[in-house]
């Protein structure tokens, strides 16, 4: 039993860390300490059980999740299970392989092996599942801006790096029998100093440009489904819709978004256009045997289809491929899920894009960390980001992060909420090259795993 203390105890401690701080409601500095409990017991037991402790900790810290993957989104419960288990499975290796370093008296690449394992799970998982980079552990510091800026050089890959290398390293340093303890300190000081320096001086810069234009973002929850504009009730809500931008318009509002699914109809129908107002509606669109979730925009007939289409839930909608701008401006239009995707996003900002005009549908409890995924694309690649949610938020943030105005959705009445968008912003290093710290991240990973092969000179 004393045996088993020691591992059970950390995988306790790790899981409950992991809980409070991952998940839709992270607290953003209990991340950096969740995996130090597992990762300070790996050398002091068994292989096996170091592996076991890992694997425990991250299962126990994302069951919190079993009920809105089931519930909420409706994955099915084998689907479900295996996104909780295969990861669980991975961070144990990721424990494990910091255990094996250290016995051979490696702590270095013992410290880079654990961020650059789960860097290689995170982007695996973005490349080959239909939700993007939705499971990167870098949202838990999407409020932490000086931390966030990192997700302009690096993408989220960076920040996840951060948040695992500092624990690692921190366990490295304290483990018995290491030597060379300077190189540990030393790198791991580097990286974070450069990064924290990064993040203040990029705050400081202030916002790209000067020009602006007021946004108003207006949503309510009720009801809360798709309304056919040919129903009372969709010509009802319509009409609803109508007096809420009107009240827009007259508080200077040049451009308004409303959110996604908003309204069904078989043509591109919207609001009618008023004087020097812009309109973004997301629309459900028949066009014959197909559907389209769309974000249509009047005056200018602009439509843009969403790309990344839920699983299950919109199984009956066609996707779409290319861009779309607000007419000629630097205003791009996207829909809710495809801000999980950094390639879609980074092409908008190559194309020309400064700003994205965003309808979205979040679930409620999602709501806080949908808008935050939305937020770190706007910093990753230079844009401004207006996002109209229903059950969720409507937030406006600028290139650095920084939330312009955020307002929740109206349970019973219309909310909106107004901000000047900034209409200038410039390339980030992710926007030029991309994926770069996923890929060296890989790289590094594969010399760990080299060192494996070799013992430290007795």
């Amino acid at each position: 039993m004393k045996r088993l203390a020691i591992p059970l105890a950390a995988a306790l401690a790790s899981a409950v860390l992991l809980h409070f701080g991952t998940g839709l409601h992270p607290v953003a500095w209990l991340t950096w300490l969740a995996p130090l409990p597992v990762l300070l017991a790996a050398p002091r037991v068994s292989a096996g059980r170091a592996f076991g402790a890992g694997a425990l900790a991250w299962l126990g810290g994302q069951l919190q999740l079993w009920p809105y993957f089931t519930g909420t989104i409706l994955i099915p419960v084998p689907v479900a299970a295996g996104l909780l288990a295969g990861p669980a499975l991975l961070y144990g290796l990721g424990v494990l392989l910091h255990r094996s370093l250290l016995a051979r008296r490696r702590p270095l690449p013992a410290a880079i092996a654990v961020p650059a394992l789960w860097v290689g799970v995170e982007y695996l998982m973005a490349l080959a599942g239909p939700h993007g980079a939705w499971w990167s552990l870098a949202y838990t510091q999407a409020d932490v801006l000086p931390v966030l800026q990192t997700a302009s050089v690096t993408g989220v890959w960076g920040i996840t790096f951060l948040l695992l290398l500092v624990p690692a390293a921190v366990a490295a340093l304290l483990a018995p029998g290491q030597e060379h303890r300077r190189h540990v300190a030393v790198t791991t000081g580097a990286l974070v100093a450069l990064a924290s320096a990064y993040g203040f001086a990029r705050l400081g810069t202030g916002q790209d440009g000067e020009r602006h234009r007021t946004v108003a973002l207006i949503s309510t929850d009720n009801p809360r489904d798709t309304q056919d504009l040919d129903s009372p009730q969709g010509r009802d809500l319509l009409h609803r819709y109508d007096q809420a931008i009107d009240a827009a318009a007259a508080g200077g509002a040049e451009i308004v978004v409303l959110p996604e699914k908003t309204f069904q109809a078989d043509t591109p129908r919207l609001p009618p256009a008023r004087p020097g107002v812009a309109v973004v509606a997301g629309v459900a669109l028949d066009a014959g045997a197909t559907q389209a979730n769309t974000a249509l925009a009047t005056p200018t007939g602009a439509r843009y289809d969403k790309h990344h289409l839920i699983p299950g839930l919109e199984s009956d909608f066609t996707p779409g491929r290319a861009l779309t701008f607000l007419d000629r401006t630097t205003m791009g239009l996207i829909i809710c899920k495809d801000l999980d995707f950094p390639w879609l996003v980074r092409r908008y900002r190559q194309a020309g894009a400064t700003a994205l005009l965003a309808p979205a549908w979040d679930f409620d409890e999602d709501a806080w960390l949908h808008s935050r995924m939305a937020m770190v694309r706007g910093v990753e690649s230079g844009l401004s980001v207006a996002r109209a949610a229903r059950q969720g938020v409507l937030t406006v943030s600028d290139t650095r992060g920084r939330v312009l105005a955020e307002g929740r959705s109206g349970d019973r009445g219309m909310n909106t909420v107004y901000a000047e968008l900034p209409q200038q912003g410039a390339s980030t290093v992710y926007t030029l090259l991309g994926d770069w710290a996923a890929w060296s991240s890989v790289a590094l990973l594969l010399i760990a795993l080299a060192r494996l092969r070799t013992r430290h000179p007795s």
